[in-house]
């Protein structure tokens, strides 16, 4: 099984396990990819989302080459593939609770459109990032240069693209492309388990206005300005409010 979904109380992890193929992403995984994500998302119990390799090493190289190349000329594979990749990114870029990516290895190509997609990126010292279409003749599409731009700027992201090298994770911390430098994958178990006892509700509607600037919003409207007023009603902010009066920590349950 390449990919597989296993849930723990709150937290749900999407594991990549195709280690002899540096976890390398084939036709079939591309499309498997959204149903495991809308099983979390439909999940009561999951706040969070974890995607990362099953085993130590690479986080993923991306598109399984050797089936690329096997099925290249043939138009409507091609076609298919496209459709289930940009599926799988615009599926996770869009996904209603917080996903996380923890990256320990090599990072690339498709694998790094992976993780640009998540909503926060985990990296430890030994992992590489890398976007590759320059080096293969290939274009990579608006949707993921856009979700990179946001992440890094402009200009890191054609240095990027026009290269095709790969960045060590300290220089991807350091330009934005990875938000936590990690010595120890604890770090990103911490992570998720702060994201978890925080409000769902503030938390997925914090994560759709950002979603709404990205996109371009740069006013409220009456719909952001609804959510504002509700959650002054909602059952997230009287448990809030109680528990902060009461000096204990607070036990949310909207789901």
């Amino acid at each position: 099984m390449t990919l597989r979904l296993i849930t723990s109380g709150p937290i749900a992890r999407l594991l990549i396990d195709r280690a002899e193929k540096k976890n390398s992403f084939t036709q079939e995984m591309w499309e498997k990819l959204p149903d495991l994500i809308a099983e979390a998302m439909a999940d009561p119990r999951v706040h969070v989302l974890v995607l990362q390799a099953a085993a130590p090493g690479a986080f993923s190289a991306g598109a399984d080459i050797a089936e690329f190349g096997a099925h290249a000329q043939d138009p409507d594979w091609r076609a298919r593939n496209q459709a289930a990749i940009r599926r799988a990114q615009h599926d996770l870029a869009r996904a209603e609770k917080p996903t996380i990516a923890l990256i320990e290895g090599v990072c690339v190509g498709g694998g790094c459109g992976l993780a640009i997609a998540c909503d926060l990126r985990v990296a430890g010292p030994a992992a590489r990032f890398g976007i590759t279409p320059a080096r293969l003749g290939l274009v990579y599409s608006l949707h993921d240069t856009k979700l990179l731009v946001d992440l890094v700027g402009p200009a890191q992201a054609k240095r990027i693209l026009f290269t095709g090298d790969l960045l060590p994770a300290e220089e991807a911390a350091r330009i934005g492309l990875v938000d936590i430098l990690a010595q120890d994958p604890a770090e990103a178990e911490a992570l998720a388990a702060a994201i978890a006892a925080a409000s769902p509700h503030s938390v997925r509607a914090s994560k759709k206005i950002v979603r709404r600037i990205l996109d371009g919003q740069a006013e409220d409207d009456d719909d952001t300005l609804g959510q504002f007023a509700a959650a002054f009603d909602g059952e997230d902010y009287r448990e809030g409010v109680a528990a902060f009066l009461a000096k204990r920590s607070p036990t949310f349950r909207s789901r």
